[in-house]
């Protein structure tokens, strides 16, 4: 496979044209098992709707674990894995993942929460529902990891004056800067956002650039089997990064590629 390209068609069998260990970070957002049929405005050109209806969590991991073992294979050793899914199936999926013969327990290293907010009222019988969760996975022992920072703010907003502790100021206060924690706050990709494309479930930018850059180097590989409107693609692109994208879905290949064409991304 070249990089560099959108492949259309089943993630199951286009891998299998992908040559083992080659690939240095694989980021997958599949279906979640929502049981939806997620649609787009009438105004979209293109049909981008795609179906998330399984029947039941054992169909829904029938239908993963091969795919996952595909990707574990194309996976370098050095490599890195990041699902993302959600309430729906997370528990089922760290269960799969976990297996010896997948990538197994030992080489789980984060459940990442991103945090967000969205519309809709709060229910009347349970807490919003307005996180997901990214399971990071190494393939080894050793893997990249490019650590990331971020502001931690002082109590009280004021300087601690610890020696060989470095501080900084804001128009919010006094902070220092520590390794980024496992849950983002980070916006989704709303109505007004200029980076919106009317793709169902298309992911934010920010959040696809801290999963490229903690889990590959300048030059490498990312792959994505579940490209979608090409989020990954365009991280990695930005990055510097090389790149594979697979999708099933011919709209959404479309989407992707001319999206990756745009110095906008």
């Amino acid at each position: 496979m070249k990089t560099g390209v959108i492949y259309c068609g089943d993630c199951l069998v286009k891998l299998k044209d992908l040559t083992s260990e080659s690939v240095d970070l694989i980021y997958i957002d599949p279906p979640f098992n929502s049981n939806r049929n997620y649609s787009t405005s009438p105004k979209t050109t293109g049909d981008r709707r795609f179906d998330d209806r399984f029947d039941g969590v054992n169909d829904y991991l029938d239908y993963m674990k091969p795919r996952i073992k595909e990707l574990h294979r194309v996976l370098k050793p050095t490599g890195s894995f990041y699902y993302h899914c959600d309430w729906h199936a997370s528990h089922y999926i760290k269960v799969l993942l976990d297996n010896p013969d997948l990538f197994g327990y030992d080489n789980f290293q984060n459940e990442i929460v991103w945090c967000y907010r969205s519309g809709g009222a709060s229910p009347r019988r349970r807490f919003s529902r307005k996180h997901d969760i990214i399971l990071f996975y190494s393939k080894t022992g050793e893997y990249v990891f490019n650590g990331l920072k971020e502001r931690s703010y002082n109590r009280g907003l004021k300087p601690y004056r610890f020696q060989g502790v470095a501080e900084y100021r804001d128009n919010a206060g006094w902070y220092t800067r520590v390794g980024m924690k496992d849950y983002w706050e980070i916006n989704m990709v709303g109505r007004t956002s200029r980076e919106r494309l009317d793709y169902p479930t298309q992911k934010p930018l920010a959040l696809l650039e801290r999963i490229v850059f903690a889990g590959s180097n300048e030059g490498d590989i990312v792959l994505d089997a579940f490209c979608g409107s090409g989020t990954a693609l365009a991280a990695a692109q930005k990055l510097g990064r090389r790149w594979i994208g697979i999708d099933v879905s011919p709209a959404a290949c479309d989407l992707a590629r001319e999206r990756l064409k745009s110095r906008d991304l």
